[in-house]
């Protein structure tokens, strides 16, 4: 396999997270990057305003039905009291989701490479599906905050085994939102769940089991090299965390997290989620389900 990139995966099942730095060319951002743009560039920003939080999670129709489609979603903050965007739709977008991965050639092709497959080989997966894939803006000054919360949250499986894969197009720092993890947080399991509401007189979507537990001050960023982390953590204003092309897997149970970006500069990334199929139930509960149109696609089959 000519693109096999190799991971430390004693340090991805102790830890939870891992950083692998230059997942992607230059010229494989700069490729996601343009074809974002023109997506962007063809949207009517008045087709739907549809805002996404992590904050104030409330769903409409718009999010339910947008497994199998490319739909837009904007900042919390993006909007006056009269409704109207106060910057251009480009600066006003949070996310592009949810089947980017599938329905768009260019972003299908990259989540799909051989690179990808080597890597969801090596965590020993055997017939894994995508379910979802998201392009993440991050706004300059208005780019939301991501509460702490573990991915399994939202796409729960039994057993549990949802991997995440996080890909930065820009510099992803301090100062503009990147991510940081609780290490060996994923060893616990997942308490919480998102779901579709039985209830029809109620909201489409609704939270339940215990709220997360965890120490605030164990927050740490994923050093992109190892042995970088303390040498990141006392120049963090000067230094990048995650350079464009640095790929971020991220276990389904690590609590996670990023702030919000208040800065000049957007932090955006590419990211994707894969569960295993093989002796793994996905739940029927979750917020988000294959479709006729769309049943989840393997990634490989061994």
């Amino acid at each position: 396999m000519k693109d096999e990139i190799r991971i430390d995966t004693e340090k991805f099942r102790e830890d939870g997270y891992l950083a692998v730095d230059g997942f992607l060319t230059p010229e494989e951002v700069n490729e996601l990057k343009v074809e974002c743009k023109r997506l962007v560039d063809e949207f009517s920003a008045d087709e739907h305003q549809s805002i996404f939080s992590t904050k104030n999670q409330k769903s409409d129709d718009y999010f339910m039905t947008s497994g199998d489609k490319i739909r837009y979603f904007f900042e919390e903050d993006a909007f006056d009291e009269s409704g109207e965007l106060k910057v251009p739709k480009e600066r006003a977008i949070n996310k592009i989701g949810h089947a980017l991965y599938e329905l768009n050639p260019v972003f299908k092709r990259i989540t799909r490479s051989e690179k990808v497959q080597s890597v969801i080989r090596q965590c020993g997966m055997e017939k894994p599906a995508i379910v979802q894939s998201m392009y993440i803006f991050k706004q300059p000054q208005i780019g939301g905050a991501v509460v702490p919360h573990q991915d399994s949250t939202y796409l729960y499986t039994e057993p549990l085994n949802v991997i995440g894969l996080w890909i930065a197009l820009e510099d992803s720092t301090a100062e503009n939102g990147c991510l940081s993890f609780i290490p060996g947080s994923h060893k616990n399991g997942t308490s919480r769940r998102f779901i579709r509401n039985p209830d029809p007189n109620g909201p489409l979507t609704i939270l339940t089991g215990k709220p997360l537990e965890f120490d605030e001050t164990k927050f740490v960023p994923a050093p992109a090299k190892p042995g970088e982390l303390a040498l990141r953590r006392t120049c963090r204003a000067q230094l990048w965390l995650y350079i464009p092309g640095t790929l971020l897997l991220i276990n389904g149970e690590v609590i996670h997290q990023s702030e919000a970006n208040r800065s000049p500069k957007s932090r955006q990334i590419y990211t994707f989620h894969v569960v295993e199929t093989k002796d793994t139930v996905y739940s029927k509960e979750n917020w988000l389900q294959p479709t006729p149109e769309l049943p989840f696609p393997l990634l490989y089959d061994d």
